[in-house]
């Protein structure tokens, strides 16, 4: 039995996101690592006191799951439909009205690769979705994803079974509209195997504290020559000012 949305239930769960020390929580999650207490605390610029008041919330409203591992409790998204959810308000944000914001070092690195929940995004996953899309390995309309049998073969030699996976509920591929690069870049079951399959190979490294992903010398060489990218594949798509 599943509950429906009324605009009741709608205005509560908003009414959560829309606290900032949450928002920056559930913003801070959507690394797709699970954090302790304390690191949100820090993330959100609050008190530990309100961290766990915040949490609370967050967990009887089932946005946050918790995971505990002997005396220490960590937090995670509850499910990839709430980060999904928590990525398209980034984006509507993003695209709102725009303030001037110097662009740091640390914004440059989050543009130009970070972790969005379990997959990649910025601009080396849009790279790689205009890439594979190119190449006839994948179809993308409307927000969905279609993976061809060239695909398969490609992805199968990459490293990634494809294959056997009907258990799961989750697409096997979709889109993501990336809030930085305003193009889409690969989610899904998909996404999160070229995440995977990219950290194993020592291609990307997460970075601590934050989404982050930095691109190793071997990631450079084996992902231009792998997916084909184009040499100005780093250059931003256009200029924003935050």
């Amino acid at each position: 039995m599943s509950n429906i949305a009324s605009g009741n239930t709608i205005a509560e769960v908003a009414n959560l996101i829309g606290d900032a020390a949450r928002a920056n929580m559930l913003s801070a999650l959507m690394g797709g690592q699970a954090l302790t207490a304390g690191e949100l605390a820090r993330h959100a610029g609050v008190t530990p006191q309100t961290t766990s008041g915040h949490l609370g919330k967050l967990a009887e409203a089932e946005l946050i799951a918790v995971e505990k591992q002997g005396r220490h409790r960590y937090y995670r998204l509850a499910s990839p439909d709430v980060a999904h959810a928590i990525h398209a308000l980034m984006a509507v944000a993003a695209s709102g009205p725009k303030r001037y914001h110097p662009i740091g070092p640390r914004d440059e690195a989050l543009r130009l690769a970070r972790t969005c929940y379990d997959h990649m995004a910025g601009r080396l996953a849009v790279a790689l979705a205009d890439a594979l899309t190119g190449m006839g390995h994948v179809v993308l309309a409307d927000g969905a994803g279609l993976v061809t049998d060239e695909g398969r073969r490609f992805f199968c030699d990459f490293g990634i079974k494809l294959d056997g996976e009907t258990s799961s509920k989750r697409p096997l591929c979709r889109t993501c509209l990336d809030w930085s690069e305003r193009r889409p870049h690969l989610a899904g079951r998909l996404g999160a195997a070229l995440l995977d399959r990219s950290v194993a190979l020592g291609w990307i490294s997460r970075t601590a504290e934050s989404r982050a992903l930095r691109i190793t010398r071997a990631g450079e060489a084996g992902f231009s020559s792998t997916f084909c990218l184009p040499p100005d594949w780093r250059a931003p798509l256009f200029s924003q000012k935050y």
